[in-house]
């Protein structure tokens, strides 16, 4: 959440049956976590109910709501807000005032307003707010912090959540280390994203860690195949271990890390399993616009710009060992004729849409379909999109040693003349480029191409080999073979 560049890489998880994570509150909820596709009663009729400084209904009384935190097997409860009283709890929560642009050029000023930031029937609520200031459109918006009051290390963090829909509209649950000048300032300090959900595409959420220099980070997504997150109340879980954080939405796994670093530029990385082994914090907020989810526009509907959370639990092992060590990276190894693209001659039709080998991708309005045949992939795009990478083919874990020489060469052409770029890219180092995106000219008949490069940048057994072909200018159908990714001398 403390900054972020715009993600090409979306692996879609489709959710399964939802299974009981940390246990839910007993609390009248129309929705349920565990069905995907229901619909819990609109955001407009509950704000209708609160008057302009976020008190209750006048009939909801928090003294017949069972406030006991459920137990969770093999855990302690820490601590925990049921948001049952009638204002924010400041012995947990602290307001987080930050002016507009603080950071990720996003629009808010986050307040210490009760109309941004108030209690509503058993739930936190994070209100955006769009107002004129100086004849321009202003906006206000709720974040709350734990910082020096609900610290803590390792443990397991359950957060029930409604995410509202509209564009520019991104809210999170986030954590950062109490200490943030420990090992340096971001990312070199660590950052846990549990959940952020953008706002003009709610039915996908993500989990990352950011750490290191150079900056590193992995991410999970979960992408609901019926319904979104805004339809109903999610719960988003996270297990940080010594050596091991798992994320989790209502109760099912979706992303597990475990080979993370940190270190100063140019010295040595700091002994494991640094940064994430110090007190951190968490962290609620609806943030509007930004380098990630894009400015509001006609179509954001501020009357319904809420972030609901029911409830917030952290949980705590009796005990952890912290006698851990890094796992040692695992390198794909090559075919026998030296190449590290799998089925680069295509004479396998695989499935596109998991992480083996190939996968075809569309983000970002980009539209079209993918299919191996006749030992070569046809890419048909019926809509370019906004982005360069809205449609996208690629294969994940090229090992990039540093010190390397590699080479990438491939046969192409298209049904009409056009562009299209290649890349081989580190989305777990900060997407920075080893091979630097090359725009390439396509013609009707099969050319061959041919791209080499150095590593020179940190050892990193994820890299990854992409086909950009979004945001051209044309539509026109893409044949690719013979694709290789080889280490040269």
């Amino acid at each position: 959440m403390k900054s972020r560049k715009i993600i090409s890489l979306l692996a879609a998880i489709a959710m399964l049956s939802s299974m009981a994570g940390c246990g839910d509150s007993s609390k009248s909820d129309s929705s349920s976590a565990a069905d995907s596709s229901s619909v819990s009663s609109s955001t407009a009729e509950q704000s209708s109910a609160a008057d302009s400084s976020g008190s209750a209904q006048p009939d909801f009384d928090p003294s017949k709501t069972d406030e006991k935190t459920p137990d969770l097997e093999g855990y302690n409860l820490l601590w925990s807000d049921e948001f049952n009283g009638k204002k924010l709890d400041e012995s947990i929560w602290s307001y987080d005032p930050h002016e507009p642009g603080w950071t990720n050029n996003e629009l808010q000023e986050y307040t210490t307003s009760t109309d941004n930031v108030f209690i509503r029937e058993g739930k936190l609520v994070l209100k955006g707010i769009k107002t004129q200031k100086n004849g321009a459109d202003y906006y206000t918006s709720g974040k709350i912090k734990s910082q020096n009051k609900k610290d803590f290390l390792y443990g397991k963090i359950c957060v029930k959540a409604k995410t509202p829909e509209g564009q520019g509209l991104w809210p999170a649950i986030w954590m950062m280390p109490t200490d943030e000048s420990k090992y340096g300032q971001w990312p070199k300090c660590g950052e846990i994203d549990i959940m952020e959900v953008l706002g003009n595409d709610v039915k996908t959420a993500y989990g990352t860690v950011h750490y290191g220099e150079p900056h590193g980070e992995q991410q999970g997504t979960v992408k609901l195949e019926s319904g979104s997150f805004a339809d109903s109340f999610h719960e988003y879980s996270v297990e940080w271990e010594p050596g091991e954080i798992r994320w989790y939405i209502d109760g099912k796994e979706y992303l597990k890390v475990n080979d993370w670093f940190t270190a100063e530029k140019g010295q040595d990385d700091k002994p494991y399993p640094a940064p994430f082994d110090q007190t951190f914090f968490m962290q609620l907020n609806l943030a509007v616009g930004g380098n990630w989810p894009g400015n509001p526009d006609a179509s954001t509907n501020f009357d319904k710009a809420e972030f609901e959370v029911d409830y917030v639990r952290v949980y705590q092992k009796p005990s952890y060992d912290t006698n851990v060590k890094k796992p040692e990276p695992k390198f794909r190894e090559a075919t026998a004729d030296g190449n590290f693209i799998y089925n680069g001659d295509f004479s396998k039709a695989e499935d596109l849409n998991d992480d083996t080998d190939w996968k075809f991708l569309l983000f970002n309005e980009g539209a079209g379909s993918a299919e191996i045949k006749n030992n070569e992939i046809v890419i048909k795009s019926t809509a370019e999109g906004t982005e360069e990478y809205s449609v996208q083919l690629v294969q994940f874990d090229q090992p990039m040693i540093k010190g390397k020489k590699y080479r990438v060469t491939f046969d192409a052409y298209a049904e009409a003349e056009r562009t299209m770029k290649v890349a081989v890219t580190a989305p777990n180092q900060g997407w920075i480029r080893y091979l630097p995106d090359t725009s390439l000219d396509l013609k009707t008949t099969k050319q061959s191409y041919k791209y080499e490069f150095e590593m020179k940048d940190r050892t990193d057994p994820t890299g990854r080999l992409e086909f950009n072909m979004g945001k051209c200018g044309s539509t026109a159908t893409i044949h690719i073979s013979n694709v290789r990714l080889e280490e040269i001398k």
